[in-house]
């Protein structure tokens, strides 16, 4: 069986991506419930001065085809593929930005 990902040792860092403090305990989201949904990129809006090309990149994840399978809608969809997907530097990895 073929690896699903050509660079192994590469998506390793994906997944040991944590806090360098063990113990550090992270608060839950909250609040987040009551707030409207909003497109892509509206919500992608405020953190364009922060993180490096999100707009080419949203722009990017909204042109995948996704097949509504799990209930999602295409930007719900496309937003968590932006959070996930592995940017170049990955320093500049939309998760990277918000979690630090």
């Amino acid at each position: 069986m073929a690896a699903k990902f050509t660079n192994e040792s590469q998506h390793i860092f994906r997944f040991s991506d944590f806090p360098s403090d063990p113990t550090l305990m992270l608060p839950p989201i909250q609040g987040y419930e009551g707030k409207p949904l909003v497109s892509l990129e509206e919500a992608i809006f405020p953190l364009i001065p922060f993180v490096p090309e999100v707009e080419r990149m949203a722009s990017r994840v909204k042109q995948k085809h996704f097949d509504g399978e799990h209930g999602l809608t295409d930007d719900e969809a496309a937003s968590i593929t932006l959070y996930t997907m592995a940017w170049k530097p990955r320093q500049n990895s939309f998760y990277l930005m918000l979690n630090n």
